[in-house]
Protein backbone atom coordinates (compact mmCIF):
# COMPACT_ATOMS: atom_id res chain seq x y z
CA UNK A 1 0.00 0.00 0.00
CA UNK A 2 1.32 3.15 -0.84
CA UNK A 3 2.07 5.80 2.08
CA UNK A 4 -0.01 8.73 2.51
CA UNK A 5 0.13 11.42 5.40
CA UNK A 6 -1.73 13.92 7.37
CA UNK A 7 -0.64 17.25 9.46
CA UNK A 8 -2.90 18.06 12.26
CA UNK A 9 -2.50 21.18 14.44
CA UNK A 10 -4.41 21.34 17.74
CA UNK A 11 -5.54 24.77 18.25
CA UNK A 12 -7.47 25.68 21.47
CA UNK A 13 -7.29 27.86 24.86
CA UNK A 14 -4.91 27.38 27.90
CA UNK A 15 -6.71 24.08 29.53
CA UNK A 16 -8.86 23.17 26.55
CA UNK A 17 -7.64 19.71 27.02
CA UNK A 18 -4.92 19.63 23.71
CA UNK A 19 -2.10 17.68 25.73
CA UNK A 20 -4.65 15.43 26.88
CA UNK A 21 -6.29 15.07 23.84
CA UNK A 22 -3.17 14.23 21.98
CA UNK A 23 -1.64 11.88 24.74
CA UNK A 24 -4.64 9.71 24.69
CA UNK A 25 -4.59 9.35 20.79
CA UNK A 26 -1.14 8.30 20.68
CA UNK A 27 -1.26 6.13 23.49
CA UNK A 28 1.63 7.72 25.62
CA UNK A 29 2.78 10.99 27.55
CA UNK A 30 4.34 12.84 24.77
CA UNK A 31 3.09 16.34 26.12
CA UNK A 32 2.42 17.48 29.79
CA UNK A 33 -0.50 18.62 31.25
CA UNK A 34 -0.86 21.59 33.41
CA UNK A 35 -3.41 23.86 34.12
CA UNK A 36 -1.06 26.83 34.11
CA UNK A 37 -0.68 29.23 31.36
CA UNK A 38 1.90 28.00 28.20
CA UNK A 39 2.83 25.12 29.61
CA UNK A 40 3.37 23.84 26.00
CA UNK A 41 6.50 25.83 25.37
CA UNK A 42 8.15 24.38 22.71
CA UNK A 43 6.58 22.65 19.35
CA UNK A 44 6.13 19.00 20.34
CA UNK A 45 4.53 16.67 17.65
CA UNK A 46 2.54 13.13 18.72
CA UNK A 47 3.18 10.60 16.04
CA UNK A 48 0.45 8.16 15.35
CA UNK A 49 0.23 5.12 12.21
CA UNK A 50 -3.01 3.40 11.19
CA UNK A 51 -1.88 1.38 8.96
CA UNK A 52 -0.91 2.69 6.08
CA UNK A 53 -1.40 6.52 7.02
CA UNK A 54 0.81 8.45 9.59
CA UNK A 55 -0.63 11.25 11.40
CA UNK A 56 1.47 13.83 13.23
CA UNK A 57 -0.45 16.30 15.54
CA UNK A 58 1.08 19.15 16.27
CA UNK A 59 0.51 21.02 19.99
CA UNK A 60 0.24 24.54 20.41
CA UNK A 61 0.70 26.71 22.76
CA UNK A 62 -2.65 27.99 24.27
CA UNK A 63 -4.70 30.69 22.18
CA UNK A 64 -3.87 33.25 25.16
CA UNK A 65 -0.32 33.79 23.57
CA UNK A 66 -1.86 36.46 21.73
CA UNK A 67 -2.71 38.85 24.59
CA UNK A 68 0.58 38.96 25.71
CA UNK A 69 3.79 40.73 24.03
CA UNK A 70 6.96 39.88 25.97
CA UNK A 71 10.07 37.40 24.58
CA UNK A 72 8.32 34.29 25.92
CA UNK A 73 5.10 34.79 23.75
CA UNK A 74 7.13 36.16 20.84
CA UNK A 75 8.61 32.62 20.47
CA UNK A 76 5.75 30.83 21.37
CA UNK A 77 3.66 32.73 18.59
CA UNK A 78 6.44 31.51 16.34
CA UNK A 79 5.93 28.21 17.21
CA UNK A 80 2.17 28.14 16.93
CA UNK A 81 2.52 29.70 13.32
CA UNK A 82 4.99 27.26 12.37
CA UNK A 83 2.58 24.69 13.45
CA UNK A 84 -0.52 25.96 11.31
CA UNK A 85 1.62 26.45 8.21
CA UNK A 86 2.56 23.07 8.36
CA UNK A 87 -0.70 21.18 8.94
CA UNK A 88 -3.19 20.07 6.60
CA UNK A 89 -6.15 20.35 8.70
CA UNK A 90 -6.90 22.44 11.96
CA UNK A 91 -8.61 20.99 15.21
CA UNK A 92 -9.72 23.43 16.65
CA UNK A 93 -10.56 21.97 20.74
CA UNK A 94 -13.46 23.65 23.02
CA UNK A 95 -13.25 23.25 26.43
CA UNK A 96 -17.85 22.56 26.25
CA UNK A 97 -17.67 24.35 29.55
CA UNK A 98 -16.56 28.09 28.67
CA UNK A 99 -17.43 29.30 25.13
CA UNK A 100 -17.41 32.32 24.00
CA UNK A 101 -18.58 33.07 20.93
CA UNK A 102 -17.04 36.74 20.34
CA UNK A 103 -13.99 35.27 21.26
CA UNK A 104 -14.31 32.27 19.20
CA UNK A 105 -15.08 34.31 16.51
CA UNK A 106 -11.98 36.03 16.90
CA UNK A 107 -9.75 33.52 16.80
CA UNK A 108 -11.50 31.64 13.98
CA UNK A 109 -10.40 34.43 11.56
CA UNK A 110 -7.23 34.29 12.45
CA UNK A 111 -6.86 30.15 10.78
CA UNK A 112 -6.80 30.11 6.93
CA UNK A 113 -7.07 26.49 6.92
CA UNK A 114 -9.74 23.46 7.14
CA UNK A 115 -10.97 23.65 10.54
CA UNK A 116 -13.13 20.93 12.70
CA UNK A 117 -14.50 22.00 15.66
CA UNK A 118 -14.09 19.85 18.65
CA UNK A 119 -16.32 20.12 21.64
CA UNK A 120 -13.94 18.45 24.56
CA UNK A 121 -15.60 17.75 28.18
CA UNK A 122 -18.27 16.72 26.96
CA UNK A 123 -18.58 14.65 30.07
CA UNK A 124 -18.58 17.70 32.40
CA UNK A 125 -22.38 19.15 30.53
CA UNK A 126 -25.40 18.34 29.86
CA UNK A 127 -26.50 17.71 26.55
CA UNK A 128 -29.40 19.59 26.46
CA UNK A 129 -26.69 22.56 27.33
CA UNK A 130 -24.10 22.01 24.42
CA UNK A 131 -26.60 21.79 21.91
CA UNK A 132 -27.99 25.11 21.32
CA UNK A 133 -24.56 26.40 21.31
CA UNK A 134 -23.39 24.32 18.66
CA UNK A 135 -26.22 25.38 16.61
CA UNK A 136 -25.66 29.09 17.45
CA UNK A 137 -21.88 28.09 15.73
CA UNK A 138 -22.83 26.16 13.10
CA UNK A 139 -25.24 29.05 12.23
CA UNK A 140 -22.91 32.18 12.51
CA UNK A 141 -19.61 30.75 11.08
CA UNK A 142 -20.92 27.65 8.42
CA UNK A 143 -17.88 25.15 10.08
CA UNK A 144 -19.01 21.77 8.64
CA UNK A 145 -17.66 19.49 11.05
CA UNK A 146 -18.41 19.23 14.67
CA UNK A 147 -17.19 16.13 17.17
CA UNK A 148 -18.16 16.12 20.70
CA UNK A 149 -15.38 14.11 22.84
CA UNK A 150 -14.13 13.69 26.08
CA UNK A 151 -10.35 13.77 25.78
CA UNK A 152 -9.99 12.38 29.55
CA UNK A 153 -11.98 9.77 29.06
CA UNK A 154 -11.47 8.45 25.71
CA UNK A 155 -14.84 9.28 24.41
CA UNK A 156 -15.68 9.77 20.92
CA UNK A 157 -12.20 10.19 19.76
CA UNK A 158 -11.75 7.06 17.38
CA UNK A 159 -15.06 8.49 15.72
CA UNK A 160 -13.08 11.53 14.99
CA UNK A 161 -10.28 9.97 14.10
CA UNK A 162 -12.10 7.90 11.12
CA UNK A 163 -12.97 11.08 9.88
CA UNK A 164 -9.81 12.65 9.67
CA UNK A 165 -8.11 9.87 7.94
CA UNK A 166 -10.06 10.75 4.63
CA UNK A 167 -7.54 13.86 4.48
CA UNK A 168 -4.53 11.94 4.11
CA UNK A 169 -2.49 12.57 0.84
CA UNK A 170 -0.13 10.37 -0.83
CA UNK A 171 3.43 10.91 0.86
CA UNK A 172 6.51 9.29 2.26
CA UNK A 173 6.02 8.99 5.99
CA UNK A 174 8.56 11.67 7.47
CA UNK A 175 8.87 10.06 10.87
CA UNK A 176 10.20 6.01 11.47
CA UNK A 177 7.58 3.65 12.25
CA UNK A 178 7.69 3.10 16.10
CA UNK A 179 8.50 7.04 16.65
CA UNK A 180 5.95 8.74 18.79
CA UNK A 181 7.36 12.01 18.89
CA UNK A 182 9.84 14.79 17.66
CA UNK A 183 11.07 15.02 21.00
CA UNK A 184 13.14 12.57 22.94
CA UNK A 185 12.99 9.95 26.51
CA UNK A 186 15.61 13.57 27.49
CA UNK A 187 13.05 16.03 26.67
CA UNK A 188 9.89 14.04 28.19
CA UNK A 189 12.04 13.49 31.71
CA UNK A 190 13.03 17.35 31.62
CA UNK A 191 9.00 18.26 31.24
CA UNK A 192 8.22 16.10 34.09
CA UNK A 193 10.57 18.26 36.13
CA UNK A 194 9.42 21.66 34.16
CA UNK A 195 5.56 20.35 35.16
CA UNK A 196 6.46 19.83 38.90
CA UNK A 197 7.88 23.54 38.69
CA UNK A 198 4.61 24.64 37.49
CA UNK A 199 2.78 22.50 40.28
CA UNK A 200 5.13 23.75 43.53
CA UNK A 201 6.04 27.03 42.25
CA UNK A 202 3.87 30.08 41.25
CA UNK A 203 3.89 33.47 39.41
CA UNK A 204 6.38 34.08 37.47
CA UNK A 205 8.88 32.12 38.70
CA UNK A 206 8.15 28.88 37.01
CA UNK A 207 8.85 30.65 33.63
CA UNK A 208 12.06 31.96 34.92
CA UNK A 209 13.83 28.66 35.51
CA UNK A 210 15.56 26.74 32.52
CA UNK A 211 16.03 22.61 32.97
CA UNK A 212 19.38 21.15 31.66
CA UNK A 213 19.52 17.61 31.48
CA UNK A 214 23.31 16.86 33.08
CA UNK A 215 23.76 13.32 33.33
CA UNK A 216 21.22 10.33 31.80
CA UNK A 217 22.09 6.64 31.96
CA UNK A 218 20.52 3.26 32.83
CA UNK A 219 22.27 1.37 35.55
CA UNK A 220 22.46 -2.14 34.92
CA UNK A 221 20.04 -2.97 37.47
CA UNK A 222 17.27 -1.44 34.58
CA UNK A 223 16.74 1.69 36.65
CA UNK A 224 17.47 5.09 35.63
CA UNK A 225 19.77 8.14 37.29
CA UNK A 226 18.83 11.43 35.96
CA UNK A 227 20.93 14.47 36.99
CA UNK A 228 19.22 17.74 36.16
CA UNK A 229 20.58 21.87 36.55
CA UNK A 230 17.73 24.21 37.28
CA UNK A 231 19.34 27.14 35.68
CA UNK A 232 18.00 30.45 37.11
CA UNK A 233 18.50 34.68 36.16
CA UNK A 234 17.86 35.68 39.52
CA UNK A 235 19.67 34.62 43.10
CA UNK A 236 16.62 35.45 45.20
CA UNK A 237 14.61 32.60 43.18
CA UNK A 238 16.31 29.81 44.87
CA UNK A 239 15.45 30.56 48.57
CA UNK A 240 12.28 30.05 47.40
CA UNK A 241 12.76 27.07 45.11
CA UNK A 242 14.58 25.12 48.14
CA UNK A 243 12.09 26.43 50.69
CA UNK A 244 11.84 26.11 54.05
CA UNK A 245 14.46 23.55 54.67
CA UNK A 246 14.78 22.20 51.15
CA UNK A 247 11.03 20.95 51.72
CA UNK A 248 9.88 22.79 48.44
CA UNK A 249 13.04 20.97 46.41
CA UNK A 250 12.19 18.12 47.83
CA UNK A 251 8.70 17.70 46.68
CA UNK A 252 9.53 19.09 43.17
CA UNK A 253 12.23 16.30 42.55
CA UNK A 254 9.29 13.96 44.40
CA UNK A 255 6.61 14.90 41.95
CA UNK A 256 9.42 14.74 39.10
CA UNK A 257 10.74 11.43 39.94
CA UNK A 258 7.50 9.51 39.81
CA UNK A 259 6.16 11.00 36.58
CA UNK A 260 9.11 10.36 35.10
CA UNK A 261 8.88 6.22 36.31
CA UNK A 262 5.27 6.21 35.49
CA UNK A 263 6.25 7.44 31.96
CA UNK A 264 9.49 5.44 31.41
CA UNK A 265 8.13 2.37 33.14
CA UNK A 266 11.38 2.00 35.35
CA UNK A 267 12.81 3.24 38.70
CA UNK A 268 13.97 6.67 38.65
CA UNK A 269 16.61 8.44 41.05
CA UNK A 270 16.25 12.13 40.34
CA UNK A 271 18.69 14.63 41.28
CA UNK A 272 18.51 18.42 40.86
CA UNK A 273 20.84 21.74 41.46
CA UNK A 274 19.97 24.89 41.51
CA UNK A 275 22.62 27.20 40.04
CA UNK A 276 22.49 30.70 38.57
CA UNK A 277 23.41 31.50 35.66
CA UNK A 278 26.63 33.44 34.85
CA UNK A 279 25.62 35.15 32.03
CA UNK A 280 23.37 37.33 34.21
Amino acid sequence: MQQKLLKIALVGKTNAGKSTLLNNIIGETVSIINKKINTTQELIKGIINISNIQIIFYDTPGLNIFRHKDKLHKQLRINFWQAIEESDIILYILDSKYIYINELEENLNKLNKKIVLVFNKIDLIEKDKLLPIIKQIDKSFKIKSFFNISAKYNLGINNLLNYLLKFSKVSKWIFIKDQISNKDDIFITNECTRNAILTYLHKELPYNINIVNQYYKHLKNGDLKIKQKLIINNLRYRKIILGKNGEKIKKIREFSQNQISKILNCKTHLYLVVIRDNAN
